[in-house]
């Protein structure tokens, strides 16, 4: 298979495919379960609705969603013998072809649970992988989707992995009677050598974004993050003119996109829709995305989307500040925006009483459907980055060209003096990013600063 078909099967549903998107409309069953003393933020009632569209956002015909309440996790199938037998009795009565568990299940849990109950099951990490699989539009995607499927397979080579039959093509044994060990071996090496090359892959890709980003050097980055479905999409189309497909789905949006936005006093920056984030994101996923993420860490500011019309938005909301902190990105540093998205949808005192999730430079309510606090938030993000970056008037000579280069490359260029015979004076200002590499680089030649 040449690497073009490859990345073609895999965006069909292919090689890292948990359900067959070909067929009729798989006949699925939610659980959802109640773990006492677990800690979550989330109410059961928002995560069974959430786990409920997640299911709803790939192609399966859902007969039930059900909360299962466990006093404690059981090794062997995580929600116990009485559960499982109920659900094998519901499983015969209605049918269903496929179990989806909201939880992150083992390997031997999957495998028991699937004996017992007769179906097919998925737990929140696979069904979340399913989903990126189906959405990836970008061969970048695609690969990104894949590395983080293989490595959510590695640890599960118990089962048969179609994936690598088809791949094996009819020459492929050992899968129908179930692998032996020599078999497990070849698979995971298989999985090794395909993690090794997609990592190869995406590094080239990290190196193609890094080069990207320094091409716009001088023009800050302007990050616009969110949990899933709260709105970003919609927002950078408003403000940057562009049409991003949004729509009300959870993860519309897989691959980053970057425009140009005007700001009120004619300052020009990068605005970056990303991913969206969700509770229990799984790290994999997390770490294949890295190279698309990196948007993020290099922005200078980060507006934070919340959907303030969701009743579970602050749990959201603290979901999204996890995954930046996992990433290694903080407010101390880089300053966060948080714009209440969808306030068109709320009444007009339904605002009071709500906190900001973390430290923000500003909040700003907003509406991407009807324009509503979209000049203020601009204003935001103009004074966001105002208060970060320090303006400094520097000396340059002649003979010192590649500094006047570096100065176009790395600051804002904010007026030039007339030259004189020892040289030109510049005002520029300077992002905290670029702050330590342009003290040590004009050094002594800074005649004055604003600060």
């Amino acid at each position: 298979m040449t690497e073009f078909d490859d990345d073609e099967a895999a965006q069909r549903g292919g090689p890292q495919a948990f359900i067959d998107q070909r067929a009729q409309p798989t006949r699925a069953g939610l659980v959802v379960p109640d773990v006492r003393g677990a800690l979550s933020r989330h109410s059961i009632e928002a995560r069974k609705a959430e786990f409920e569209g997640l299911a709803g956002a790939i192609r399966l015909d859902v007969v039930f969603s059900e909360v299962f309440k466990v006093r404690e996790i059981k090794p062997a199938t995580f929600i116990g013998g009485g559960h499982t037998e109920a659900l094998a009795a519901r499983v015969k009565a209605d049918k269903i072809d496929l179990l989806l568990v909201d939880a992150a299940l083992t390997a031997i849990q999957q495998r028991n649970l699937e004996t017992e109950t007769g179906a097919k099951v998925l737990d929140r990490t696979a069904l979340i992988l399913e989903i990126f699989g189906e959405r990836a539009a970008t061969r970048e995607g695609v690969l990104q989707v894949e590395l983080a499927h293989l490595n959510y397979q590695k640890g599960r080579l118990v089962r048969s992995w179609t994936h690598l039959e088809r791949q094996r093509g009819s020459g492929g044994t050992g899968f129908m009677g179930g692998p032996g060990e020599t078999q497990i071996e070849s698979d995971r090496r298989q999985i090794t050598d395909r993690i090794v090359l997609l990592e190869d892959r995406l590094e080239k890709v990290k190196k193609t974004r890094a080069q990207q980003r320094q091409q716009r050097e001088g023009t800050p980055i302007v990050a616009l993050v969110g949990y899933t479905n709260a709105g970003k999409s919609s927002l950078f189309n408003a403000l940057t003119g562009s049409e991003v497909f949004a729509k009300d789905l959870l993860f519309a949006t897989l691959d980053t996109t970057v425009r140009k936005l005007a700001l009120p006093h004619g300052r020009e920056v990068m605005l970056s829709d990303t991913v969206g984030f969700v509770a229990d994101l799984p790290t994999d996923l997390v770490a294949a995305f890295r190279a698309t993420l990196e948007e993020v860490l290099d922005a200078d500011v980060i507006l934070h989307a919340r959907d303030i019309a969701n009743p579970d938005h602050l749990a959201q909301a603290h979901d999204v500040l996890k995954v930046l902190a996992e990433l290694g990105v903080s407010p101390e540093t880089t300053p966060v925006i948080e714009v209440w998205n969808k306030i068109d949808l709320v009444a007009e005192d339904a605002l009071v009483g709500i906190t900001p999730a973390g430290k923000v430079a500003d909040v700003v309510p907003a509406s991407a459907k009807t324009g509503q606090g979209l000049d203020a938030l601009k204003l935001a993000i103009e004074k966001a980055l105002g208060e970060k970056s320090r303006t400094y008037h520097v000396h340059v000579p002649h003979a010192a060209g590649s500094d006047i280069g570096w100065l176009h490359s790395h600051t804002e260029i904010v007026s030039r003096d007339e030259p004189t015979e020892q040289g030109s004076g510049f005002v520029v200002r300077v992002e905290p990013r670029h702050k330590t590499a342009f003290l040590e680089r004009f050094n002594g030649r800074i005649e004055s600063s604003d600060a």
